[in-house]
């Protein structure tokens, strides 16, 4: 069991016998860390988190809001809910959707 994954987050305190859980099985995380919300969680071991970031417009000089929605993979240990905020790290590709795996449930 590796509880160090190379960020800085909290470890989960529950374990779970997850193959792709990068605190209790062996996924690896690399690459980006975003943060988002929750808004769906009626898929099995996976969420669906919004993100909403500023994008600047060169032309106008101004910023516009953007979103995008990631699907993430959603370990027994961290079991985030719809509300959620969580902090989700990129990963291998999990399936077609999937390449993001959620690391830390911050607060509701």
């Amino acid at each position: 069991m590796k509880t160090d994954i190379g960020i800085d987050v909290r470890v989960p305190t529950k374990d779970c016998e997850d193959e792709n859980c990068p605190f209790h099985g062996r996924l690896p995380v690399r690459g980006q860390i975003l943060e988002g919300v929750v808004v769906s969680d009626r898929a099995a071991k996976t969420v669906v988190v919004l993100r909403s970031y500023l994008k600047k417009v060169r032309k106008y000089e101004r910023y516009e809001k953007r979103r995008s929605k990631i699907h993430a993979h959603n370990p027994p240990c961290i079991n985030a809910r719809r509300g959620d905020v969580v902090k989700i790290a990129e990963c291998r590709p999990l399936s077609k959707t999937k390449s993001f795996v959620v690391v830390e449930k911050k607060f509701r």
